[in-house]
């Protein structure tokens, strides 16, 4: 088990060259935004426009600060995500427009390289105790707010994350306030 802790993200341009995105976990550990197998970021997003393309990935979105932000996925209808709404799972090289909703937002993104690797993203309210155990996958545990693990009291900043590789025990998270976790789970389906 480790803590990434947030103030030592690495920043870089996003692919399309038209906002920042803050790296929290990419591997191989020396992949780049175009050889990764899996990665897991955030990006603040400040107008609309579209979104970078990943030939072969899959992608999930979630928002962690802001109002919103509406998807126009190829020509498929919009949706709207929320920070209330549940991770939204598309594929990464389908073309993407972005409309903020409000103003600018905060969203984390998780990939995954088709056919190599697979993801599930789960929103888990967080007020009392919540435990993760990574059950043979890599696990990341993203939180928005500062909260305990394994009774270590202050142990998480806002957007630390935990990561559980196969074999780690299991992680107990707890909080006095509503924080929340975003659990990602990372399997391997062939290297």
């Amino acid at each position: 088990m480790r803590i990434l802790r947030s103030v030592d993200y690495k920043r870089m341009p996003w692919k399309n060259g038209s906002g920042q995105t803050t790296e929290i976990a990419v591997f191989p550990p020396d992949a780049t935004v175009n050889d990764f197998d899996w990665r897991i970021s955030m990006a603040t997003v400040g107008e609309d426009g579209p979104f970078s393309i990943f030939p072969g990935v899959d992608r999930t979105l979630s928002v962690l600060s802001g109002e919103g932000i509406e998807l126009t996925i190829s020509e498929k209808p919009s949706i709207a995500l929320v920070r209330g709404s549940e991770p939204y799972r598309f594929a990464a090289d389908a073309p993407t427009g972005a409309r903020l909703i409000g103003g600018p937002i905060t969203d984390l993104n998780v990939m995954t390289r088709r056919g190599r690797f697979t993801h599930n993203v789960t929103r888990r309210i967080c007020q009392g105790q919540v435990q993760v155990t990574p059950d043979g996958a890599v696990s990341l545990v993203v939180t928005t707010d500062r909260c305990a693990l394994n009774g270590e009291s202050n142990a998480l900043a806002p957007l630390d994350t935990v990561l559980l590789e196969p074999g780690d025990g299991a992680a107990t998270f707890h909080s006095d306030t509503m924080t929340i976790l975003f659990v990602i789970r990372i399997e391997t389906l062939a290297l």
